[in-house]
């Protein structure tokens, strides 16, 4: 395990100071509910920017990004080059929209077009969703914590959640939007002083990178090729068009961010600095994982720098952790070895960057990359928490059991709901410390299906406008079922998937748009009034 001096823990102490000294900052800017919410409608386009950006980049992504290159290619990267087009979409359609509806809901305008049942699928979808995000992000960020440091990673999940909620509930939107803004600040500086003491380790720097991607074919994006059962480079873009349409279009901490601008134009440009700065900024994290695989000795062009051995131990010993067994114990450090010498290398990308942070950056910095985790953690929690509060304020609260609600009345809601979800998710990460990967493949399993019909659904509301209640929900039931059975159903010879698991969620959302689109036709129509 690596040592955390006093420098280290002055640094990550500095950083959750600076934290809740936001949160109260904003304290006097956030005692009404459009303060609270939409910050006044009047936050700097770049502000709203930087936030879209650091919302984007959790502690998962911060992790795996770097990983993914480790252990694979760049072919992942694909997902980050469908942005422009989804930003596009967004500027053109989704921001005027919501900049001209009164509400802070983004499922306001399903109630419009489909009736108060797609507000609460869309709304409910996304306050569930966002618990288990929050525990997922806050417990994949404490793991490896745990395994390096040594900390209980009890303590490091309440404490962090006990933050990050704090300054949510002080604050409001603009305690999360600007402490999203110097979060990204402190991701980015991150994640370059880390490459700067990679590439200075490496014989020839980037050069020696260079050499041993090209060896393995590290750059690559992906096959070219109509494949359906692998990631291609089509596959994933496609649902990067997607997933980014959903992002960027119907969700509700990013459409709170549009409301919240000073303007229209504001808004916009926030959104575009957001998308165009993860593009980079991903690369990078691409680049820093191919530095890694030259750093560890992945190919035999470069002699290895670091450790690998320790990091089939981290490897292990986070396993062996979700099993349930106590580190401190006999039958664990006995399991330790024989688990080591069988992880395979497909499984160590999440935890190679970790480790390098660890045992080679000097005291202070190695604290400000770990706050850097900690940022990227923060930042997706925040701004779950306050948009989770916020949808139960007006979708749930305003909507069906007090219409006419003052604005005292209103608060109590918000800043209720930020301390519930933030206590639900942190108490579900706590949870997920003696569960199994299986039990979180699960999870987003479900969560894919369900977001795939919410995403559908909106889109058909948007670009549909024939459509009507009872055609949206046979739409959203085929498409429902469709994403379940591509999800689900094995082919009986070979067990494998119908199609790769990107896909899925394209076809989903296709087939919403496609059987509403048909129902509504004028000719289907008459048919079907005439029956």
């Amino acid at each position: 395990m690596s040592s955390f001096n006093s420098l280290d823990w002055l640094v990550l102490g500095t950083y959750f100071l600076a934290m809740l000294g936001i949160g109260a900052f904003f304290y006097r800017r956030s005692q009404n509910p459009e303060g609270f919410t939409a910050g006044g409608r009047k936050v700097p386009g770049w502000v709203c920017g930087l936030s879209i950006f650091a919302t984007y980049l959790s502690s998962i992504s911060y992790l795996a990004l770097a990983g993914k290159s480790f252990t694979s290619n760049w072919n992942p990267f694909v997902f980050s080059l469908s942005i422009p087009i989804t930003a596009w979409v967004a500027s053109r359609y989704f921001i005027p929209y919501y900049r001209k509806s009164k509400s802070t809901s983004a499922y306001a305008m399903l109630e419009e077009r489909f009736g108060t049942w797609a507000r609460v699928f869309g709304s409910g979808f996304y306050l569930l969703f966002q618990i288990a995000r929050t525990a997922v992000v806050l417990y994949l960020m404490a793991l490896p914590m745990q395994v390096i440091f040594g900390w209980n990673i009890v303590t490091v999940l309440i404490a962090t959640g006990i933050v990050v909620t704090a300054y949510s509930l002080l604050g409001g939107i603009l305690a999360v939007l600007w402490s999203d803004a110097i979060q990204a600040i402190v991701l980015i500086i991150g994640a370059l002083l880390c490459l700067f003491f990679i590439l200075g380790d490496l014989p020839e720097g980037a050069a020696s990178v260079t050499k041993a991607a090209r060896m393995d074919d590290k750059f690559s994006l992906g096959s070219l090729g109509p494949g359906y059962l692998e990631a291609t480079f089509w596959v994933v873009l496609f649902y990067g068009i997607v997933e980014n349409l959903k992002n960027f279009g119907i969700d509700q901490s990013y459409i709170q961010r549009y409301v919240a601008a000073g303007s229209e134009k504001q808004a916009r440009r926030g959104l575009w600095l957001g998308a165009l700065l993860y593009i980079p900024v991903s690369a990078l994290f691409f680049y820093i994982g191919t530095s890694l695989f030259a750093y560890y000795g992945g190919s035999e062009q470069v002699p290895p720098q670091g450790n690998l051995g320790e990091v089939r131990q981290i490897v292990a010993s986070r396993n062996l952790i979700q099993e349930g067994l106590d580190p401190n114990t006999d039958p664990f450090q006995l399991r330790l070895e024989k688990e080591s010498a069988t992880v395979a290398p497909g499984k160590l990308g999440d935890s190679v960057f970790p480790h390098f942070i660890s045992q080679r950056l000097p005291h202070g910095l190695k604290g400000l990359l770990v706050a850097a985790i900690f940022a990227a953690a923060m930042s997706t929690t925040s701004t779950g928490l306050n948009s989770s509060a916020t949808l139960l304020a007006t979708d749930f609260y305003r909507r069906f059991f007090n219409p006419g609600a003052s604005a005292s009345d209103e608060m109590k809601v918000l800043r209720i709901g930020t301390v519930l979800w933030g206590a639900m998710g942190t108490a579900l990460s706590l949870v997920f410390v003696s569960l199994t990967n299986s039990i979180l493949d699960t999870w987003w399993v479900i969560a894919g299906v369900l977001g795939s019909g919410m995403a559908g659904l909106f889109l058909l509301g948007i670009s549909v406008k024939a459509a009507t209640k009872p055609i949206a929900i046979t739409a959203t039931i085929v498409g429902l079922t469709t994403v379940a059975v591509f999800t689900f159903y094995k082919v009986a010879d070979t067990k494998e998937d119908l199609v790769h698991p990107n896909l899925i969620s394209v076809i989903g959302v296709l087939a919403i748009l496609l059987v509403g689109a048909l129902a509504s036709l004028p000719s289907i129509q008459k048919v079907a009034s005439k029956g």
